[in-house]
């Protein structure tokens, strides 16, 4: 069964059957109300007959209850022994004078039927006219008021039946209401997997409910897919962009090696050392590009507490170690800092290997502190940036020079790669430069207290 018809189905029973238990629920109470108050009249009507009888003790009994039976019932006077002493009926009531003689011993008030008939029956105790301790009875018949229950019980059975047709049309109009997101969903994934595009469900105008919520948290999920998978193209055009020349120069080497490679111990050397070039070329290019759409995802960053001094110190000796660059460290300023230690380390090599490809000269290293934050400045007196290119530096796979990215191995992905970074953990990344006389980076942090 569709969801539509199970929402048309399961709406109507349980509307009706609320509607039914409503309906109920109103007639029974009225009439509960309707017989009570027949009790009560009925009743009222026995204590003024036991007051009459007192007070006409010298008429006769049958005179005496002629002049109080009521007119659409019985009166009836019963001694203890279950014996009647007498029995008066309305003239349309004879029947009543087949009804069981009981004595009650009290008072008693209920609703009886009688060849289904409903009756107001009240039984009470009484003096009789010689003293006698005797049970007062009236029947009165309450046929008037089941003819009104009975109207009353058809009616709310044709409002039930009535009911019924607008709640159909009403469910059906839910349904489409609740199955017209749902259904758009499944022709828009239709489409989507027809045509290989990314579609959106139009939504016409903004609301709180769930189904618009529904529906816009497909379009968030249609735009994060259609990121991802611009991410991946992305990915897979810069490894393919990037790794076919450094490919293309180890196959022709290797093919050079093939045919001439035994002959020319100089020609073997220049071979080896270009393919082991070139190859470690496409491993550090292969981890930037990986780092690249890792940081584009999330990266997992862990925030702390550290002693910037400390850190500047380790990550300017591992650099000075591993590349035998000459760094001086000027430390004007020592405070700790909240971020990613590993972070800030790998944006700081970053910054340091850009100063190591493009300047022959020392590498500068000043911490200092500026406008209330921590300042990290790594200066090289190398060859600069031109400042037309100073907006595009930040931009993948973008070079400045390319005759200068064969020489010093840059991939135009260093810098994209260190402004990630600097957003991922906090801080600031801005970059100086003047054509000819060198470039500085600066990164700001914020300062949790001065050491």
């Amino acid at each position: 069964m569709k969801l539509r018809s199970k929402i048309n189905l399961y709406t109507t029973v349980v509307f009706i059957c609320l509607l039914i238990l409503i309906n109920g629920a109103i007639y029974f109470t009225f009439s509960r109300m309707m017989y009570s108050h027949e009790l009560d009249r009925a009743q009222e009507e026995a204590v003024k007959t036991s007051k009459g009888i007192q007070a006409g003790s010298s008429i006769l009994p049958s005179a005496l209850l002629r002049a109080y039976v009521p007119i659409n019932g019985m009166l009836r006077v019963v001694k203890p022994d279950g014996t009647p002493i007498a029995s008066v009926t309305a003239a349309d009531q004879q029947e009543l004078l087949e009804l069981p003689i009981t004595y009650h011993h009290g008072e008693l008030r209920k609703i009886i039927k009688f060849k289904g008939v409903p009756y107001a029956f009240i039984s009470m105790p009484a003096i009789w006219t010689a003293g006698e301790v005797t049970e007062l009875q009236i029947t009165e018949n309450l046929q008037s008021t089941a003819a009104i229950l009975k109207t009353l019980q058809a009616v709310l059975l044709i409002v039930t039946l009535a009911a019924t047709v607008p709640v159909l049309l009403s469910t059906r109009l839910l349904s489409n209401f609740i199955i017209q997101p749902i259904s758009s969903m499944i022709l828009t994934m239709r489409e989507i997997q027809q045509s290989g595009q990314f579609k959106r469900i139009p939504l016409p105008k903004q609301s709180k409910d769930e189904l618009y919520q529904l529906g816009n948290t497909f379009n968030d999920m249609m735009d994060l897919l259609e990121a991802n998978y611009e991410k991946q193209e992305q990915f897979v055009a810069d490894a393919s962009h990037e790794l076919k020349t450094p490919l293309t120069v180890i196959e022709a080497y290797a093919s050079l090696l093939k045919r001439r490679g035994n002959k020319d111990p100089k020609l073997f050397e220049e071979s080896i050392e270009a393919i082991h070039s070139e190859a470690k070329r496409m491993i550090d290019m292969t981890q930037q590009l990986l780092m690249h759409a890792r940081l584009d995802e999330k990266w997992k960053v862990e925030i702390k507490d550290i002693s910037l001094p400390e850190l500047i110190e380790a990550s300017v000796r591992s650099f000075r170690q591993g590349y035998k660059r000459e760094i001086f460290l000027d430390l004007q300023f020592a405070a700790m800092v909240r971020t990613d230690p590993q972070k800030l380390k790998q944006l700081l090599y970053i910054l340091m290997d850009n100063a190591h490809k493009y300047s022959e000269a020392p590498i500068q290293v000043i911490v200092r502190t500026e406008q209330g934050k921590a300042l990290i400045e790594i200066i090289d007196k190398g060859i600069g940036i031109p400042s037309a290119e100073m907006d595009k530096v930040f931009d993948r796979l973008y070079r400045v020079d390319k005759a200068r990215t064969r020489r010093t191995g840059g991939f135009g992905l260093g810098l994209p790669l260190a402004k990630d970074i600097a957003a991922a953990i906090g801080a600031e990344l801005r970059l100086d430069s003047v054509e000819g006389q060198g470039t500085t980076a600066q990164v700001r942090l914020d300062i949790v207290n001065s050491l």
